[in-house]
């Protein structure tokens, strides 16, 4: 029975796996998200003190379903994140083990992430492995944009990864320019379902399948400049459209450089993971792409998109040759 703890940013996860059964007899997360809104983004400060009330609380409704010596291991994101928010979460992982007398497990948490769309899947059985490995990983959250080759045995080989802005990070930033409320990904996507995707054309860059790379910072100038030249009447009339084709211009260049990743070499499985993962449009295009190349295609639940302590425990149960077992906050920790 391993304990996921996660507070990387500004969600508050705890989470128990069953090793014996694959289950998750407990899974819960607290979000600050309407907490953050009115300054447009994640305050480290109060994220961090936010933890500090909600890991008690937490604790206590877990101590509902589970009794905590049942607990046999206890796994916690040890980075990359914030680091006040980091250390809140090890000090209280470092804490439950001194009292339950268990051993602490550190977790990256893009690993987590990348094992993600697997869970509920029998990765303990070698012949599932070889059906799906090399895999084809997209990660694409708020910070991060990482196209990577994952093996059998889970070593990460990044084939590319964003140059500036993370694919997340574009969006939530034009959110802003149209005067949509944080988090600004889900806003865009609800407008974008009313709008013509093809009406403007926003610039992709690293089209050519020979540069393994990723930028958005040009797509946000360029929304920039167009929202400069048009009045507030055009603004309201196009306002759907503008959303819709800037969201498939990420969305594009993000599956495109997969199809080119797929021309390389041969990968048995292909999949999302992280928090723009939850897009639609982007878990279309890419379920798409699957059934074009014949390929597996895995997806994660919607409730392991966003940062999750679940991805936490279920790491630590089926990744054991990548936890560290020296806890401290790496805020800047690489694949």
């Amino acid at each position: 029975m391993i304990l996921g703890i996660e507070s990387s940013c500004d969600d508050t996860g705890l989470a128990i796996f069953d090793e014996r059964n694959g289950s998750f007899p407990y899974e819960k997360t607290s979000s600050q998200a309407d907490l953050h809104v009115p300054y447009g983004g994640v305050v480290p400060q109060l994220a961090a003190r936010e933890h500090l009330r909600n890991f008690p609380i937490l604790l206590e409704d877990l101590k509902q379903k589970i009794a905590l010596p049942e607990i046999t291991k206890i796994a916690v994101t040890c980075g990359p994140g914030l680091p006040g928010s980091l250390a809140l979460g090890i000090s209280f992982a470092r804490s439950l083990g001194l009292i339950l007398k268990r051993e602490v497990l550190g977790i990256h948490h893009l690993r987590g992430h990348l094992l993600s769309p697997f869970i509920g899947k029998n990765l303990q059985d070698n012949d599932f492995r070889m059906k799906n490995f090399p895999h084809l990983s997209l990660l694409v959250s708020g910070g991060n944009t990482i196209l990577s080759e994952v093996s059998s045995n889970f070593e990460v080989k990044v084939l590319a990864q964003t140059i500036d802005d993370a694919a997340g990070e574009a969006i939530d930033k034009g959110a802003k320019l149209l005067g949509l409320k944080y988090p600004g990904g889900p806003e865009v996507e609800h407008f974008a379902a009313h709008g013509d995707a093809k009406f403007f054309k926003f610039p992709q860059a690293f089209t050519k399948s020979n540069e393994m790379a990723f930028s958005f910072s040009g797509l946000k100038t360029s929304l920039r400049y167009m929202l400069e030249k048009l009045s507030d009447e055009e603004l309201r009339e196009q306002f759907n459209n503008i959303c819709a084709s800037y969201q498939f211009a990420v969305v594009d260049i993000l599956t495109k450089k997969m199809e080119q990743a797929l021309s390389l070499r041969k990968f048995h499985s292909i999949g999302l993971s992280g928090g723009v993962s939850n897009n639609h449009f982007l878990r279309e295009r890419v379920q798409k792409l699957g059934a074009i190349k014949q390929i597996v295609c895995h997806l994660p639940k919607a409730k392991y998109t966003g940062d999750n302590a679940s991805m936490i425990a279920f790491a630590a149960a089926v990744d054991e040759i990548h936890v560290s077992k020296i806890i401290d906050f790496y805020p800047n920790w690489k694949l």
